[in-house]
C-alpha cells in the first residue's frame, strides 16, 4: 500500500526505493517540501531592468519574480486576486501587470493600480485587499531564490555552511554562456543524483579515465553535499583502474583533458583556461609535474586577467577545500571553477513522478561590456543527440529511463550508495526526510 512513508531507513549505504517511485511520497514532497524550502528561481541578469520578470513554476504553483526598481527584486504569486486567473507566463518586460480577464492592474511593487468599476463595491473593496500576494526572495552568487514560507530561516542561514566554502568564487560576477532544458524520463531525484557523485565516471564516462584519477570523497555539509578528488597524486594522471604506468610528463595530459571537456561539454573552461593549458604544453619536456602545475595556475590567472575576465580572490587551498561539485538542497547542483561553472536544476513534473523538468546552464566571467545578453533557453527532445547535448550529457541521459523503470522491479528494495564516494546522495535523502518530518 502506498502511504508516503519511506519503505526503510536512510543510511549512508541505503536509500528506500519509495523515495523515487512511490506517488504518495511525491505527494508528501508537494505538501511538505516545495511550499517551505528555498529554491533557485533565476539569475539576476534575467532581471536586468525594472519591469523585467520571469515566472518560476513548481508543481501547481507559479511565482512571478521581477525587478521592481534598480535595487529591489520582488516575487508574487502568479494569480489575480479577483477571479483567480494566472496573470502571465514565461518571461518579459512590463510597466504594470494587467489581468487579461477583466483588466485589473497592479504596480511593480504589487500594489493595486486600477480596479475596473471599483465604485460598484461601494467601499467594501479597498486597494490593499487586492494587492498581489508576496513571496520571499533572497540573493546569493547572482542567483535569485524564492521561498513561499514566511517563517523559514533567512536564505543566508539556509545556505550555510556551504556558503562559506563557495563565496570566494564570486559567482555573482559570472553570466550565462548557454542555457538548455529537457524533460527527462526519471524522477527529479534520480536525474539530480546523476550529477551528485563521480563514482559512475569509471563506467559511464570511461573515456575520461585516460587523464582523470576518478576516486573521490563525498561529504555531507549540513543539508547540502559535495564531492572532490580523493587521489593523493597529481591531477591529469590516468586512472589507476587502467593499470597504466604513471607518466612523468603531465603537459599533454593537461592539454588533452581541457580540450576534451571543452569539446564535449562546452562548459567549465573558458578560452583563457584553454590558452593556459596550451602554454603549458609548450614548456620543455623535462618540466617537473610540480613546476608544470604551478605554471598552469599562473598562466590561467594571467590569461583571464589579460582577457578582462579577471580572477576571483581565491587561493589554491580554498579551491581544494571546496572540492569539485556541490549539491545545494534540494534541487540545485553545480561544478565550479574560478571563472566558470556548470549548473543543474531538477523540478518534478506535475502529475508524473516518473518525469522531471531539467535545466542545465553554463556560466562564465566576461570582460565588462562583452557579456552575452538575453541568452535563450534551448530545448532538444532527442536526449541521445551528441550534436545537441555533447557526449558526456548524452552518456548521463542514457541511464535515466533504465534507472526509473528498474527501480520499480520487485527485485529492487532500495539504492545501495557507496558510503565513501556517494555520501552526498544519501545525505540528500536524509535531509529530505528530516525536512519533511519523516523521521528515520
Amino acid at each position: 500500500m502506498q502511504t508516503g512513508k519511506p519503505s526503510g531507513e536512510v543510511r549512508d549505504d541505503f536509500i528506500p526505493a519509495s523515495d523515487y517511485i512511490d506517488p504518495a511520497f511525491a505527494a508528501v514532497e508537494a505538501e511538505k517540501l516545495w511550499p517551505f524550502v528555498w529554491q533557485m528561481a533565476c539569475r539576476e541578469e534575467e532581471l536586468a531592468r525594472p519591469g523585467d520578470f520571469i515566472t518560476y513554476d513548481i508543481l501547481g504553483e507559479s511565482i512571478i519574480v521581477l525587478r521592481s526598481n534598480d535595487t529591489e527584486i520582488r516575487a508574487f504569486y502568479n494569480v489575480c486576486p479577483h477571479r483567480g486567473r494566472r496573470l502571465t507566463k514565461g518571461c518579459g518586460h512590463i510597466t504594470r501587470f494587467t489581468c487579461p480577464y477583466h483588466g485589473w492592474r497592479w504596480n511593480l511593487d504589487g500594489s493595486s493600480h486600477d480596479i475596473v468599476d471599483q465604485k460598484d463595491w461601494e467601499g467594501l473593496l479597498a486597494a490593499d485587499d487586492v494587492a498581489l500576494s508576496q513571496v520571499r526572495t533572497g540573493r546569493w552568487g547572482g542567483w535569485v531564490f524564492i521561498c513561499m514560507d514566511p517563517e523559514a530561516p533567512a536564505l543566508t542561514a539556509f545556505l550555510q555552511p556551504a556558503k562559506d566554502y563557495l563565496d570566494a568564487y564570486e559567482f555573482e560576477k559570472m553570466r550565462y554562456k548557454w542555457r538548455r532544458q529537457a524533460i527527462l524520463p526519471a524522477n527529479w531525484k534520480v536525474a539530480l543524483e546523476a550529477f551528485n557523485e563521480a563514482y559512475h565516471v569509471q563506467t559511464t564516462h570511461r573515456q575520461l579515465l585516460q587523464y582523470y584519477q576518478d576516486y573521490t570523497y563525498s561529504e555531507a555539509v549540513g543539508m547540502h553535499g559535495m564531492f572532490g578528488s580523493a587521489e593523493s597524486g597529481y591531477p591529469f594522471l590516468p586512472s589507476r583502474r587502467l593499470g597504466r604506468p604513471e607518466p612523468t610528463d603531465l603537459r599533454p595530459l593537461a592539454a588533452g583533458f581541457y580540450a576534451d571537456i571543452k569539446n564535449t561539454l562546452d562548459a567549465m573552461l573558458t578560452d583563457g583556461m584553454i590558452a593556459a593549458a596550451q602554454r603549458v604544453a609548450e614548456m620543455p619536456e623535462n618540466t617537473s609535474p610540480d613546476e608544470m602545475l604551478g605554471a598552469l595556475f599562473t598562466y590561467m590567472v594571467e590569461e583571464e586577467e589579460k582577457s578582462g575576465r579577471g580572477w576571483p580572490a581565491i587561493t589554491p587551498e580554498q579551491m581544494g577545500k571546496a572540492g569539485a561539485d556541490w549539491h545545494i538542497f534540494p534541487n540545485m547542483i553545480f561544478l565550479q571553477q574560478p571563472t566558470s561553472l556548470l549548473g543543474y536544476r531538477a523540478r518534478p513534473m506535475p502529475g508524473d513522478p516518473d518525469r522531471c523538468i531539467f535545466d542545465i546552464y553554463a556560466l562564465e566571467r566576461y570582460a565588462p561590456g562583452t557579456e552575452p545578453r538575453d541568452v535563450p533557453v534551448q530545448t532538444c527532445e532527442d536526449l541521445l543527440s551528441v550534436e545537441d547535448w555533447g557526449l558526456i550529457l548524452v552518456q548521463d541521459f542514457g541511464n535515466m529511463a533504465a534507472i526509473q523503470s528498474g527501480m520499480k522491479s520487485r527485485g529492487f528494495r532500495g539504492a545501495r550508495p557507496n558510503p565513501k564516494q556517494e555520501k552526498a546522495v544519501s545525505n540528500f535523502h536524509r535531509a529530505l526526510h528530516r525536512f519533511m518530518g519523516l523521521e528515520n
